[in-house]
């Protein structure tokens, strides 16, 4: 039941007392059904008329005495939201264990310390993957959510909220929603976004009533107001965005609780939620840095602002020169324009800045191994790929993938340096196999079955693998900027190109060729040669019967070919071309994030920024 219609028969049955009561004695548990309710049906008014935010007396809360503020004294609330806002200052001052003490020692009793203790443990986790990182990081989550939960309005019959149950519904909200990102972040499939089911969707429906609250006009401020719509703006915006991004075979699954979103009105709440010194604006901004330079590439066709990124990094950059995560993201842009050499040189800075949190550090060597890629230096690719198996825990799999891809491309002269052999890393792929959270890394399942061929007594060798790898990752977006960087790997393609047909026919030739012929076809587009991009695309379509193991090419063939459309204004053709790979083709590597891209790019060519699939019905 909605407590929208709670608050309207509390005004309507002023004087009954027993239906409260008896509320307050219904326990709450943390993953009980949240109390903001739903938001459908056409008798709701969109807005709260009657909403009242019951601030507490000075009598029943006299929190702590601000010197500066003549003698006024301050809720706990805002006492806690400061604190908590220093220690997310130290934070970005690279000084990680002061930040992480200062907000363990009220982690017990303050929702925002349990939240923003669990938040540091989080990005801890999605940076090293490693399995009791994952573990430390949900659990302390959820015990911040409980945290918040015994905060949280007892009773749903009263229409009056104080300042401070506000605050645990959105910090509640936020729980949840961190804790489905990090069981997203495991596997790309958005299923695993959704499985924990009833605590997402009150995350979902939470966010949407508290944005109907912020736009009621009964509500009034409160002295953290500005902190409280931070929040709210942080998780419309975040759910907006992320829904707006689906498949459409994944939203259908989830038509049932009314999930939708619009990917333009998300990225607004993002940039008002990041434009305001609140406790969430930090957050805010890298939802929007992530967006631009991550997401947008690597589960989009790199349609991300690099100017937007830009101008919202330069005030945090400012003001922290040396902050790892902000130079971090400072030479994630410099890669993405194609200025591979001031991008190393960030990256090498940000590793410099500080020693504490390897973490960034590993962040940097997977994008540096990506800059040197790029430039085709592939022993320098190799020595960060070797970095990487040796201190991160990923993906070892996929790390060991790398490292003998690159060794491929050398001559065996020049492996010798390194102690390795491309043959021998290959068939280490498979035992490197690892499980996080009971889910295996789509990147890691690729590498595997690419790497099954050097089993054989006599292995046929994998055709330009870094190059291949590459294309899973989106690269051919950053290199396409620079017409050196494009021909040079063209050359390289061209070279591959050459070794093949010298060789003797096997059971991969055809998908060799047709994997060759679908990156000479992105170079080529890139290069400005769009006839000669859409006869290699072509190419791998009409051998698509003669595909033995590669069927991924054949829908990502048609993705690039109705991109190559949608450039040259061929509308219609881009769509037909575009819903053929998105219905035609499943079980097939990388299907999710091709699914991702498949649907930015129907996007693009329906000139929507909202899910295909509903009408918006965001706040």
């Amino acid at each position: 039941m909605s407590f929208i219609n709670n608050w309207r028969r509390s005004v309507r049955k002023d004087g009954s007392k027993i239906g409260a009561e008896q509320a307050q004695d219904i326990p709450d548990s943390p993953d009980s059904p949240s109390r903001l309710s739903v938001l459908s049906g056409p008798e709701l008014d969109p807005i709260i008329p009657d909403f009242k935010l019951q601030l507490p007396q000075n009598s029943e809360t006299l929190g702590s005495m601000d010197p500066s503020s003549n003698g006024c004294s301050r809720s706990d609330l805002s006492v806690a939201l400061e604190d908590c806002m220093a220690a997310l200052d130290l934070f970005l001052r690279n000084d990680f264990e002061e930040a992480q003490a200062r907000l363990l020692s009220r982690s017990k009793d303050s929702m925002y310390h349990a939240l923003t203790y669990a938040t540091i443990l989080e990005m801890k986790a999605m940076m090293t993957f490693d399995p009791q990182h994952i573990l430390t990081a949900g659990s302390t989550m959820k015990e911040a959510q409980a945290l918040c939960q015994r905060h949280r309005r007892k009773s749903s019959f009263s229409k009056n909220f104080t300042e401070e149950e506000l605050h645990a519904e959105v910090c509640y909200a936020e729980c949840l929603l961190q804790r489905a990102a990090l069981t997203f972040l495991q596997d790309e499939n958005m299923i695993n976004f959704i499985k924990g089911g009833i605590k997402v969707r009150n995350s979902y429906q939470t966010y949407k009533e508290l944005h109907t609250i912020l736009k009621s006009t009964g509500y009034t401020h409160g002295d953290n107001h500005g902190h409280f719509e931070g929040g709210v703006k942080l998780g419309v915006g975040a759910f907006n965005l992320m829904i707006s991004m689906l498949p459409t075979r994944t939203l259908k699954l989830l038509e049932f609780v009314g999930f939708s979103g619009n990917k333009e009105f998300g990225l607004q709440q993002l940039q008002e939620g990041s434009a305001e010194s609140t406790f969430r604006s930090f957050l805010c901004n890298m939802l929007l840095l992530c967006y631009h330079t991550f997401m947008s590439f690597i589960l989009g066709t790199g349609e991300g602002d690099v100017e937007d990124a830009e101008t919202l990094l330069q005030p945090y950059l400012k003001k922290y020169p040396k902050g790892s995560i902000f130079l971090f993201f400072a030479g994630r842009i410099e890669e993405i324009k194609g200025n591979l050499d001031a991008a190393i040189k960030l990256f090498e800075e940000c590793c410099e800045a500080q020693q504490q949190w390897k973490q960034f550090h590993h962040m940097c060597y997977w994008e540096l191994m990506w800059c040197f890629t790029y430039q085709r230096h592939w022993k320098m690719a190799y020595f960060y790929a070797d970095l990487l198996s040796k201190e991160n825990s990923w993906s070892k799999a996929t790390y060991a993938y790398m490292k003998a891809a690159y060794l491929s491309m050398l001559t065996d002269d020049d492996c010798l340096t390194f102690g390795e052999t491309a043959l021998t890393l290959f068939r280490q792929v498979p035992g490197l196999k690892q499980k996080i959270a009971g889910k295996s890394l789509p990147t890691e399942k690729f590498a595997i079955r690419k790497a099954r061929r050097y089993f054989a007594e006599n292995p046929v060798l994998l055709s330009a693998p870094p190059l291949e790898m590459m294309y899973i990752w989106n690269g051919y977006t950053v290199i396409g900027k620079h017409k050196d960087l494009t021909e040079g790997m063209l050359k390289t393609l061209d070279e591959a190109q050459t070794t093949l047909e010298s060789l003797p026919r096997t059971e991969y030739t055809i998908d060799d060729q047709c994997l060759l012929s679908l990156l000479k076809g992105l170079c080529l587009k890139h290069l400005g040669h769009q006839e000669e991009a859409e006869h290699y695309f072509t190419l791998v379509l009409c051998n698509e019967s003669q595909i033995k193991y590669d069927h991924y090419l054949v829908p990502n063939a048609l993705l690039e070919h109705g991109l190559l459309c949608l450039e040259q204004g061929r509308k219609d053709e881009a769509i037909k071309l575009l819903e053929t790979a998105k219905h035609n083709y499943k079980n097939y590597s990388m299907e999710s994030r091709t699914h991702f891209r498949i649907q930015a790019a129907l996007h693009k060519a329906k000139g929507t920024g909202e899910n295909g699939v509903h009408v918006p019905c965001s706040p």
